[in-house]
């Protein structure tokens, strides 16, 4: 049994039925005895949607706050998924980094990881 990573960009989930064939994707790896960890992008145009609003609010928009507003792109699509693997007949559970406990640097819109709590996804 393999640890499977797979990365799923906004194109691939752009749409409630293209999480469905993730969602089918991910299931033919688990049928096969694989544990799998997805991470995913928000929804295909998403990101730039949200980044928009920010420029509607602040014409040079809080780098930190930014991040903020951004992220809930990929909590959306972290959620649809969760239910849709549900609805397969599959165990899942959606992460943020916050709840997984990633710490990156401060270098927000493009901060590195520093570290990775891994005691909540075990």
């Amino acid at each position: 049994m393999a640890l499977i990573v797979q990365k799923y960009g906004g194109t691939s989930v752009g749409n409630p039925d293209r999480i469905k064939n993730v969602a089918r994707r991910v299931a033919k790896f688990k049928a096969q005895g694989h544990q799998v960890v997805v991470v995913l992008s928000a929804m295909s145009g998403e990101t730039n949607r949200l980044i928009g609003l920010a420029h509607e609010i602040q014409k040079h928009p809080d780098p930190r706050e930014l991040d903020v507003i951004i992220s809930t792109g990929e909590q959306v699509t972290i959620g649809l998924l969760a239910m849709a693997l549900k609805e397969l007949g599959l165990k899942a559970k959606s992460y943020t980094g916050g709840q997984v406990k990633i710490m990156t640097d401060s270098a927000f819109t493009k901060a590195r990881i520093v570290s990775i709590d891994e005691q909540n996804i075990r």
